[in-house]
């Protein structure tokens, strides 16, 4: 029996007993040639041969075993010398049965082949599908190659486009450049925002004695103005992205009127006017599909997508959850019974929905639809009962999933809502009308056990939150305890998490649950897009990529035709589409699709053929941001080395001549809708020359303060050779270049600040090392030094780190002799320098979080694991929950390997090495002999 995974393996073979040979393939065995390196030789003269398929002969695939699986395949056919049959035991989904196709047609196997399928690793369940296996479905291969294919034929035809008009190695992507383009829309539309403000007033309100005040009846309440005159106050749902109104019929408030409102209504008679109460029901959430528990695992424990599929793996390997990667919500009677006796069990048979309750949603991927992601078994296992047996991740990850299927069978959450407008006549004769909503849960029902987290950046309001409201009824009259004018501006819409993006691309239809990890994580990678906080940031690059397939290659990143193409592969899948016929119309063109689709527009060759030389290499890489005072337009150049600000100035030596390009440096971590008319002032005011602070008073150089591509330093400028310089004799090629003398350079310290640095700190700066004094035992030279990872001193190869920056400039010899006196720590026993900040506990190991500035950057710890931040990662903004997902991901991936040198072999064995040289080689040449005479016989053959 082959299956994917070591683990699956070890865990599956017991279940079967003695008579069984259970191995792991380790993935994938075979795939299309990842380079011209690896094509075979008989096809390296093709036209096609980089791609790795014969695009003249039915689109066929080129598979090629590759290097490190080699020796695996060996191990399998040797195995299969001995067996009696093969079981094929790959995953369950169009990935699974297309590694188990590979197996079959590299092994070429002489027994009789059985596919197996199933979607728990429990004894049952293992026994059961050994006891019912199938053929191999060949309609699933032929989908997952044909999405092989398509995706290297998108890719090797238009990543080229990228590398020739934006910069070398970028990629693009069938669904990884539709994903940018979500962000990148995003990012666009919070740079065209523009806020609108608006007021309106918070009423603190008392409803007196005349009912009973007690915590589900409170005395005092909040309300806010919603209606002056009958006209409905304005909201933040009023404005439109400009600012502007988008409709009549409100009247908007400003500071002004508020505030005189606020004073008219100060002692006025207010009435209820209406008291609406109404039942409160909510249903279950259903079972998690993998895009559901994505985004939950993202919102409620901060797991990436990639994270979250990776500890859920590890928990269906090991028999704890069945498989993970499904786009169903439906459970097996067997798991709504177990769901329905152990919410019996623990909250009570009140707490269970009184049938059963089976979730059915329309599948686009019919062969992805098995069943939910569910604990596995007739019995479900507690996660109090598994604590010992899971790490950190597992345990959360298997008590969301636990908590998510046992209220799936629970009973409806039952309460009340509550309305109520009340309403008086201000000292203007401006009749005002507030209103106050409250929920409130009479029976918790399935919130008891679980209850899902809302998108940390989009907000909202959770299930089991409640607003309770006192029993006021229409005519009562309330006295108004408070009333504060309230100013509000509108926000941009916000940026997508991973969470959020996730859902966006499940409702758009592009891509499959499996693949959404992958989707995230290569963007991620390829640095398209970069995480400030959970929130998903795109690059300028990816603005300048996502520019150039929009307005070139639209069809291949619009949202409806990468949908239909997912249909389309869907239908492969079915058997109800002919693979070639479909890959032939996407490549050469033909009558598939919808009009305007790529088939229809000639296909994508021709597609890519035709527009190369139309593209505009520098209109692509020109974004343009906004005018500036002056009327002249700001724009982001994405260069080969970077993005760069620029702006046409005048010419200050030639006013009335052409403008001049003036540039500015970005910071890396600045996100582009931040990238305001006043920052980029500020970036002016910082040209790429450098900002002049004067002559050295010394050497008469002009020292400048630039921004680098390690932060920001001061340099001098040296005067150019002389041109009337005599030449020197020519060289002799042996002969060294001599070297021209180098500027002097300081990085800025971190309490200065590049805008504000004078000439004498930049002097002070170049002025280093500092001379502390000479050690009296070694008479070695002793200095004080700022280094990339903080000040130091140094003597010969020894150095020492320095508490804070000014002591670089204030500490004596005998300070330093202290220092060296005292025995050199390293590592976590350095006496280090106080954190750069101070965080909350971590999630998985409860211990202080603190923030460090280390070797390479800026480190976060719990004094026992550390975790570089990342780009995006802020050491004054970085929160708490990144900061623990930060150091998970640095535990799963364990310790870092240390490399330790071969310790000099001895004389006395030489002779046995060279023995063993000598027969090593012997053995090569008869290796080499057989190899000969084998690649003789298969030219003959």
């Amino acid at each position: 029996m082959i299956v994917e995974s070591p683990t699956k393996a070890r865990k599956i073979a017991p279940y079967l007993g003695r008579n069984y040979v259970v191995e792991a393939s380790v993935g994938h065995i075979r795939d299309l040639p990842r380079g011209a390196a690896d094509v075979p030789a008989k096809y390296k003269g093709e036209s096609w041969a980089r791609l790795g398929v014969d695009v003249d002969h039915d689109f066929e695939p080129i598979y090629v075993v590759s290097p490190e699986k080699k020796t695996k395949v060996a191990e399998l056919k040797s195995l299969l010398k001995d067996a009696d049959e093969l079981y094929l035991a790959t995953d369950p989904d169009r990935e699974g049965e297309a590694i188990a196709w590979h197996l079959l047609e590299t092994l070429k196997p002489k027994v009789p082949v059985r596919r197996m399928v199933f979607h728990e690793i429990t004894e049952p369940a293992i026994q059961a599908a050994a006891a019912d296996t199938r053929e191999l479905d060949n309609d699933l291969v032929d989908a997952q190659e044909t999405r092989r294919i398509l995706d290297r034929l998108y890719g090797y035809e238009v990543s080229p486009v990228l590398w020739k008009k934006v910069m070398p190695k970028l990629s693009a992507g069938r669904v990884q450049s539709v994903a940018t383009r979500v962000i990148v829309r995003r990012e666009r539309e919070r740079m065209a925002f523009r806020s609108a403000e608006y007021w309106d007033i918070a009423a603190k309100l008392d409803a007196g004695t005349a009912t009973e005040s007690d915590a589900s009846n409170p005395r005092t309440f909040g309300a806010r103005l919603v209606q002056v005159d009958g006209s409905r106050v304005a909201s933040g749902r009023d404005f439109g992205s400009d600012g502007q109104l988008k409709g009549s019929g409100v009247v908007v408030l400003d500071e002004a009127h508020a505030r005189r409102l606020a004073e008219a209504l100060d002692g006025a008679d207010l009435v209820v006017s209406s008291a609406e109460s109404k039942p409160y029901s909510r249903k279950p959430y259903p079972p998690f599909m993998t895009s559901t528990l994505q985004q939950e695992a993202g919102r409620k424990l901060r797991f990436s997508s990639e994270r979250t599929m990776r500890v859920a793996q590890r928990l269906y390997e090991n028999g704890y959850i069945t498989y993970m990667r499904t786009d169903s919500t439906t459970l097996s009677q067997s798991a709504i019974d177990a769901a329905r006796s152990q919410a019996t069990q623990l909250y009570g048979p009140d707490y269970v929905s009184p049938s059963p309750r089976q979730y059915t949603r329309k599948v686009k991927n019919a062969q992805e639809a098995h069943e939910a992601i569910r604990p596995s078994g007739d019995t479900f296992q507690t996660p109090g009962q598994l604590h010992a047996r899971l790490d950190t991740d597992e345990f959360k990850l298997y008590e969301l999933i636990w908590q998510r299927t046992v209220a799936s069978q629970m009973a409806d959450a039952k309460g009340t809502t509550l309305t109520l407008r009340i309403t008086g006549v201000a000292g203007t004769g401006e009749e005002c009308v507030f209103s106050a909503s409250g929920r409130t849960i009479t029976f918790a029902g399935f919130l008891k056990a679980y209850v899902e987290s809302v998108d940390e950046e989009a907000g909202g309001q959770s299930d089991d939150a409640e607003s309770r409201l006192p029993a006021l009824e229409q005519g009562q009259g309330v006295t108004a305890v408070e009333l504060n004018p309230d100013g509000h501006s509108t926000n941009p819409p916000a940026r997508f998490t991973e969470a959020s993006l996730i859902k966006t691309l499940e409702e758009l239809g592009i891509g499959r649950p499996s693949t959404y990890a992958s989707i995230i994580k290569t963007i991620l990678d390829r640095g398209y897009v970069y995480k400030r906080g959970s929130a998903l940031v795109p690059s300028w690059v990816a603005f300048a990529v996502i520019g150039l397939l929009e307005a070139y290659f639209g069809r291949l990143v619009d949202f409806d035709f990468t949908a239909a193409m997912e249909d389309d592969l869907d239908a492969i899948a079915g058997g109800r589409e002919q693979r070639g016929n479909w890959l032939s119309s996407f490549y050469f063109g033909g009558d598939h699709g919808v009009d305007g689709s790529v088939a229809r527009s000639g296909g994508l060759k021709k597609m890519v053929g035709e527009q190369l030389d139309d593209i505009d290499a520098r209109e692509v890489n020109s974004i343009k941001l906004f005018v500036d005072d002056e009327g002249r337009d700001v724009v982001v150049r994405v260069g080969r080395f970077g993005p760069y600000l620029e702006r046409m100035v005048t010419n200050p030596d030639d006013p009335e001549g052409d403008s001049i390009s003036q540039r500015a440096n970005l910071p890396d971590d600045l996100p582009p809708d931040e990238l305001t008319a006043e920052v980029a002032e500020k970036l002016f005011s910082t040209p790429q020359e450098g900002r002049k602070l004067g002559p050295d008073p010394v050497t008469g150089n002009e020292i400048v303060a630039k921004e680098g591509r390690f932060g920001p330093y001061v340099t001098e400028i040296l005067p150019e050779p002389p041109a009337d310089a005599a030449p020197a004799a020519p060289a002799k090629k042996t002969t060294k270049k001599a070297a021209a003398p180098k500027p002097r350079t300081g990085s800025l310290l971190k309490s200065m600040d590049l805008a504000t640095i004078t000439l004498d700190d930049a002097l002070k700066l170049l002025s280093l090392p500092r001379v502390v004094g000479l050690d009296p035992e070694s008479k070695e030279e002793i200095t004080a030094q700022n280094g990339r990872y903080g000040p130091y001193l140094k003597k010969g190869t020894d150095s020492r780190s320095l508490a804070t920056e000014d002591q670089i400039f204030t500490v004596t010899l005998d300070e330093a002799l202290k220092i060296y006196a005292e025995p050199k720590r390293r590592g976590r026993q350095a006496a280090s320098a106080a954190p750069l900040r101070e965080l909350g506990n971590d999630s998985a190991t409860d211990k202080p979080m603190v923030i460090k500035d280390g070797r390479f950057g800026p480190y976060v710890t719990d004094g026992e694991t550390n975790a570089s931040l990342r780009k995006g990662d802020e050491v004054e903004t970085i929160t708490d929950a990144r900061a623990s997902e930060l150091l998970a991901d640095r535990r799963a991936r364990g310790p870092v390997k240390k490399t330790t040198k071969k310790a000099a072999a001895k004389k006395a064995p030489a002779k046995k090495t060279a023995a063993k040289t000598t027969a090593k080689a012997a053995a090569k040449k008869t290796t080499a002999k057989k190899t000969a005479a084998k690649k003789t016989a298969t030219k003959k053959a």
